[in-house]
């Protein structure tokens, strides 16, 4: 179990469960590897020539690149983008006078099809987030602790649930897998439960047999069906003032 990420697991497990803080804690983890790799990038590390070699050979998603952009920091993005544009230029323009321009083609083709699916954010997010699906699963196993943290989570969205379930089932015995799965099912079962309830009679709420029943918790229910389906993902925590803490 890397020790690195045994921290930022168990702090994620314990924000979600303060008040106002319905969320899936993976997507917490996410967010904040998210939040620290495109500040990173527009900072000290868009320098570093390791860096940029990688940057000009991967580029960015469209996703990842809009989130730049909305951080106000243009010279850094824009140098940045300078020399991926070279690369780009250096990979598909080859030598079109010469007799093997189809072969050119060809592997300008596969050049842009390999650029279209690869993103240098991307990549150091998943593989730190991949280690925190890990440790949270080796801590689980290990941390009687961390077992009633996960037992308190508001629940998992359905994409994170599924890789917790596959990393445990990949480093649990049979016995532990089978008490993993029975005590995080029974968390996403509750919240699952709910949810549906909640989808069901916020469409009933535009049924005029129903107009005059209570809304109940299902006035934001399409939102929160939206969030456990696909995830709160691409969602940055509010910076802290000196101030909050005496309002």
């Amino acid at each position: 179990m890397e020790q690195i990420y045994t921290i930022p697991v168990n702090e994620a497990f314990e924000k979600v469960q303060e008040k106002d803080s319905c969320t899936c804690p993976f997507c917490l983890m996410y967010n904040r590897l998210e939040a620290n790799e495109l500040d990173l990038i527009l900072g000290a590390s868009m320098m570093e020539p390791d860096v940029r070699i990688k940057t000009n050979e991967l580029g960015f998603c469209d996703t990842h690149l809009s989130l730049m952009f909305e951080r106000g920091k243009r010279l850094p993005l824009t140098l940045m983008l300078e020399s991926h544009l070279d690369k780009i230029a250096e990979d598909i323009d080859g030598n079109l006078g010469s007799f093997f321009v189809v072969k050119t083609g060809e592997n300008a083709a596969k050049r842009l099809d390999k650029l279209e699916h690869s993103c240098y954010i991307c990549d150091r997010i998943e593989y730190n987030f991949k280690n925190m699906i890990e440790t949270a699963a080796l801590l689980w196993q290990n941390d009687e602790a961390f077992r009633e943290k996960v037992k308190k989570a508001p629940y998992f969205c359905l994409k994170h649930y599924g890789r917790f379930i596959a990393a445990a089932r990949e480093r649990l015995s049979k016995k532990e897998f089978g008490e993993f799965y029975r005590q995080v099912s029974e968390v996403e079962k509750a919240y699952f439960d709910k949810l549906r309830g909640d989808v069901s009679w916020f469409c009933k709420k535009f049924d005029y047999r129903y107009a005059d029943e209570p809304w109940g918790d299902a006035k934001d229910a399409p939102e929160r069906a939206r969030q456990f389906l696909g995830g709160s993902l691409h969602v940055y925590e509010k910076e802290k003032k000196p101030t909050d803490s005496l309002t």
